[in-house]
């Protein structure tokens, strides 16, 4: 079904903007957090994971995307592998963020506040390369406006590029042991209250989100439906990141849960390439 942007604005706004109040609050957290390790990154470390690392195409001298971007440590990350990055938010406090920290390493990418239903407004050019990683496309109820926005900015011949929490893994309720959230979209939003952030359990917020969940059809279909090929797709059995509860370390950014001995998909991703007309 083919949906227009400014009606999904309308008819969602109250959830982007209590969840844009929440990465608000959440992105001075993060700032300071041992999650985020901004001594080492300030110092010349990469926030790339190991998974995307050995996926992505070299980058130098190339243009990127980065959507969903929070405070440019990835962004800024591409940048030093030699790519020419703009990163946009919904956060303004996230993208303020972003630019004071590229000012600090003497770097020059691009930060954009905006919607990512809403990318065609402040863009206009192509780019090689768009990517986006790990705990985006929940906080978007319709993944067809989201891979439109995508495939727009991308020149013929371009690449798309995700790395993102698995659905599967995102059906269970790990406090309770139990199944507890809807393997497909029903375009209504899960909403929750939670204490503290992935990055620092123990932070003194306690805030409203909402979050939907998307199947692997949803996302394979949105992009081939917006002349997205998909040419690679992987599954991962772990995280490269600690963010979830009840997360055992099994070696370098690699976390898996202890609560079953199944072996379950934690993360998978996919590179795409624009259709040439």
């Amino acid at each position: 079904m083919k949906l227009k942007s400014n009606t999904y604005m309308e008819e969602y706004e109250k959830y982007f903007e209590t969840n844009q109040k929440l990465w608000d609050s959440k992105t001075p957290i993060h700032l300071s957090s041992d999650f985020y390790n901004m001594d080492g990154f300030v110092k010349g470390g990469s926030s790339l994971r190991k998974i995307e690392l050995s996926e992505l195409p070299d980058v130098n001298g190339k243009s990127i995307l980065h959507t969903q971007c929070h405070f440019g440590q990835d962004t800024l990350s591409l940048e030093r592998m030699g790519g020419n990055c703009t990163g946009i938010d919904f956060s303004p406090v996230a993208i303020s963020t972003a630019s004071k920290i590229r000012d600090e390493i003497g770097l020059k990418s691009r930060f954009i506040r905006c919607n990512m239903y809403e990318v065609d407004k402040h863009l206009n050019e192509d780019f090689d390369l768009v990517y986006t990683s790990y705990g985006v496309i929940a906080w978007l109820p319709n993944l067809h406006l989201w891979a439109e926005q995508i495939s727009k900015r991308l020149k013929p011949g371009g690449l798309f590029y995700m790395a993102e929490f698995h659905p599967v893994l995102y059906m269970f309720d790990w406090g309770k042991n139990e199944i507890a959230y809807d393997y497909f979209n029903q375009e209504k939003p899960h909403m929750e209250t939670l204490k503290g952030t992935y990055a620092v359990p123990e932070a003194g917020i306690e805030m409203k989100e909402y979050f939907w969940q998307h199947s692997l059809s949803e996302v394979f279909q949105s992009l081939l439906n917006n002349d997205l090929e998909i040419i690679q797709f992987n599954e991962y059995d772990y995280s490269p990141y600690d963010c979830f509860d009840n997360l055992v370390k099994r070696k370098d950014q690699e976390y898996v849960f202890r609560h079953s001995d199944t072996n379950l998909p934690h993360v998978f991703t996919l590179m795409c390439r624009k259709k040439n007309k």
